[in-house]
């Protein structure tokens, strides 16, 4: 393999470099196809090229999510692929190697965690990703980049989801279900955080866990009816009618004018207008990879206020048993990729 140090390119002529060697061929996690998780393959591909405003960064470990395993097999957001092989990967953990200028804040040899704006870009199951300035933030110094890789897609989309959207305060009564997953389990801590009375719905091995993470009442859904638990202000779908019609009695226990909020993506089509007819509000939410969030977050992780809990870590070379493990649907807290040393 041939090596070449990075250099700034032509509109780019102040950009801030390290001394880490780029080489112009990466090994990434790629797809031909839509598939099942065997259509994974690790190979090589371009390193890429940032221009204006990115960051090129080294990644030490990426995030896996459910939203990876849904384009992987031709859902999710497979239609905007602009073309195969693709890389899968919205988040990552690893080192700044260059910035668009010399005083930008994050300098090389910085630890950050952040998203990439894939599929526009590559993803970050590779060794390097480009990613917009506004899109990252300094690592939290507590966690490792395995820990780090797994918080960005799953917060920021809790975050959204509770403090902007259902603004989580004293004495609302809040809803979670599948309370254990990847952005269920930052959803049930934040609103905890901010005051709220949570209900998180969970499997029976998860109930206690779920209490330690703030739930003031868990119900396990493979024994007991979640209407059982009351009326709520506020509902996070995390699962849609994709099973057991939970959306749609989700909205039998909303109050008059509370707010059903549906989370993964083409879990039910119909929820607006269901909504309507119940009296409710509803609406969807779609991560926004906002680094001064992220930072936010970093915080309160360091802070000991929220945690993040890794259920497995991958190898590079095991994405497609990663795939296999998620699509189980009964993982706690994230599951991640490690790409290279930190």
């Amino acid at each position: 393999m041939r090596f070449r140090p990075l250099r700034a390119s032509a509109g780019k002529p102040h950009a801030a470099e390290s001394t880490h060697e780029v080489p112009s061929v990466m090994r990434a996690v790629v797809f031909d196809e839509p598939g099942p998780p065997s259509v994974l393959r690790v190979t090589e591909i371009p390193t890429p090229s940032p221009v204006i405003s990115e960051l090129l960064v080294r990644v030490v470990a990426a995030g896996v999510n459910p939203i990876d395993a849904k384009t992987r097999a031709g859902k999710g957001v497979s239609a905007e692929i602009p073309s195969y092989p693709s890389t899968l990967g919205f988040d990552f953990s690893g080192v700044v190697v260059s910035t668009p200028f010399e005083s930008h804040p994050l300098q090389p040899g910085t630890e950050v965690f952040g998203m990439v704006p894939f599929p526009r870009t590559g993803g970050s199951y590779s060794e390097y990703v480009t990613v917009p300035s506004l899109s990252l933030a300094r690592k939290p110094p507590s966690l490792s980049h395995a820990e780090a890789a797994g918080i960005p897609l799953a917060a920021l989309t809790a975050w959204g989801i509770v403090v902007e959207t259902a603004r989580a305060h004293e004495g609302q009564r809040v809803l979670v279900h599948a309370g254990a997953g990847g952005v269920g389990h930052f959803a049930v801590q934040f609103a905890a955080y901010f005051g709220a009375h949570v209900t998180a719905t969970a499997s029976s091995h998860n109930l206690s866990w779920m209490r330690e993470l703030g739930a003031s009442v868990v119900v396990d859904y493979t024994t007991t009816r979640f209407e059982e638990a009351g009326t709520f202000d506020v509902v996070i779908d995390l699962i849609g009618n994709i099973h057991d019609d939970t959306g749609s009695r989700s909205l039998d226990v909303l109050r008059a004018g509370g707010l059903y909020i549906n989370v993964p993506t083409g879990s039910w089509p119909g929820y607006q207008a269901a909504a309507a007819e119940a009296g409710v509000r509803a609406t969807s939410y779609r991560v926004i990879p906002d680094g001064g969030v992220l930072a936010t977050i970093g915080r309160l992780i360091d802070s000991g206020a929220i945690q993040v809990f890794l259920d497995g870590v991958y190898d590079f070379s095991d994405a497609a048993r990663a795939h296999i493990e998620l699509e189980r649907g009964h993982t706690r807290g994230k599951t991640v990729l490690t790409v290279a040393e930190a």
